[in-house]
């Protein structure tokens, strides 16, 4: 399932009816804006969020010019989109740095959010960007939390700065000094979490923020709580004056109210979001961004940024010179597997792409077994056959599967699909692309 599909599905349903129309009546988009307003709400949006939501988008979608207009279901989808933009933040929040190093940056939340675990996602995602942080663990009253985050640390090769039981104002404060005096540029901060909010809790955060002076102050929220995390956050808000939110387990089963609400309500901006359990399961949250996604219109942005993630450049330049002198080898073909498989969740990326986003249901589980099919039998064959595929007749198709534990239909279908995607990619190379032309799988 994953985030908003639920909510994705409804609002297609919604759109549907309204773009199948070639004009629109002012009820018409008013039982529309009904049916989006249930839908809000069963995913757990905050009541007086929807509220205002759907006021906005009423006012705006029965003025005249949408209504009159060629297109009238169409121009109501683009005010949807427009809002839902406004309503995730409008534009992308980037993370402060502060002018003179280490930014400090504290990450708060109750208990069970996922905080520890975040704070490695971080420090991978700022090591990337060639940035050198230290991680430091202030919460001394949770049993092997301290433990928790070296673990962590060790995982993603970021050093953990501990000073036991000692008052955390005291061990942040000192974390600071230690970073300037090693050259870390950036002090990520564990604080304690509890399970429901209370005055010790806060009290404890508000010494750490007056020690350090933090450039963010973040709170990690856990998705998957609904309509508790935007109380959380607004509690959070109100003692701590937070800088900014991440939501954390954003790949669950979740209906997405959360996400919805927050900024809203604290009018604190989201800057990041954990969606997989893997250290480097971390990006920046862009509203336009993930308003597209909810509304079933891919997200093409992110997708390419994950497959540059997953090819270098050298391999791309490899790969376009391949393909110009018509050399695209079943060696090619493997690659592509195995950058697939690392750009993550096949389900995530196909919802992904303009078009697809809610028709994907069970399939997608044929789709990865295929992969680890295709795999295997490009892996059975002698470099030679994987340079020159036309050598591959009979007998050798017999060998190759028995070589794989696979059939010889299996080999013929990837054979097939790999002359197929050859087609395709030449026909992209000479700009004669169509929509609808056949790839791979």
């Amino acid at each position: 399932m994953g985030l908003f599909s639920s909510l994705s599905e409804k609002l297609n349903h919604v759109f549907s009816k309204i773009t199948s129309r070639g004009t629109l009546t002012e009820l018409e988009i008013k039982q529309a804006m009904r049916e989006i307003r249930v839908a809000l709400l069963e995913a757990d949006v905050n009541f007086n969020v929807v509220k205002d939501f759907v006021s906005r988008v009423s006012e705006k979608a029965v003025g005249s010019e949408i209504i009159k207009s060629l297109t009238p279901g169409r121009q109501v989808v683009k005010v949807v989109n427009d809002e839902l933009t406004a309503l995730l933040g409008g534009a992308h929040s980037k993370l402060e740095v502060s002018s003179k190093p280490p930014t400090v940056i504290m990450m708060c939340g109750l208990q069970g959010a996922g905080k520890t675990t975040f704070c490695g996602k971080l420090a991978l995602y700022l090591t990337k960007q060639g940035k050198k942080p230290l991680l430091t663990a202030c919460d001394i009253y949770r049993p092997a939390a301290i433990n928790q985050l070296k673990v962590v640390g060790k995982s993603v090769n970021a050093e953990v700065f501990d000073r036991a039981a000692q008052k955390p104002a005291k061990t942040a404060k000192e974390a600071v000094e230690y970073a300037l005096s090693k050259g870390y540029d950036t002090v990520i901060i564990d604080t304690a979490g509890r399970l429901h909010i209370n005055e010790e809790l806060m009290d404890e955060l508000i010494e750490i923020k007056k020690a350090v002076a933090p450039a963010e102050i973040l709170l990690t929220v856990d998705s998957m709580t609904g309509q508790d995390a935007v109380t959380v956050a607004a509690a959070f808000n109100e003692k701590l004056d937070i800088t900014g939110v991440v939501l954390t387990k954003l790949d669950g089963d979740t209906r997405g109210g959360a996400a919805l609400s927050i900024r809203a309500v604290t009018g604190k901006p989201v800057k990041l979001c954990g969606t997989g359990e893997k250290p480097g399961d971390i990006e920046p949250f862009y509203p336009d961004r993930m308003a597209s996604r909810i509304l079933g219109m891919g997200d093409v942005l992110t997708l390419i940024e994950k497959a540059q993630e997953a090819v270098t450049e050298e391999e791309m330049v490899k790969m376009e010179k391949r393909l110009r002198e018509s050399k695209f080898t079943l060696d090619d073909y493997l690659l592509q597997f195995k950058s697939l498989k690392k750009m993550g969740d096949m389900r995530e990326l196909i919802a992904m792409v303009p078009g697809l986003s809610g028709r994907v249901k069970g399939d997608v589980e044929i789709d990865e077994r295929r992969i680890e099919l295709f795999k295997a039998i490009i892996q059975s064959m002698t470099k030679y056959e994987r340079e020159h595929p036309d050598v591959i007749k009979a007998s050798r198709r017999k060998r190759i599967a028995a070589g794989s534990g696979t059939s010889i239909q299996d080999v013929n279908r990837l054979l097939k699909q790999f002359e197929q995607t050859k087609e395709m990619m030449k026909s992209l190379k000479g700009g004669k692309f169509k929509p609808g032309s056949k790839f791979g799988f």
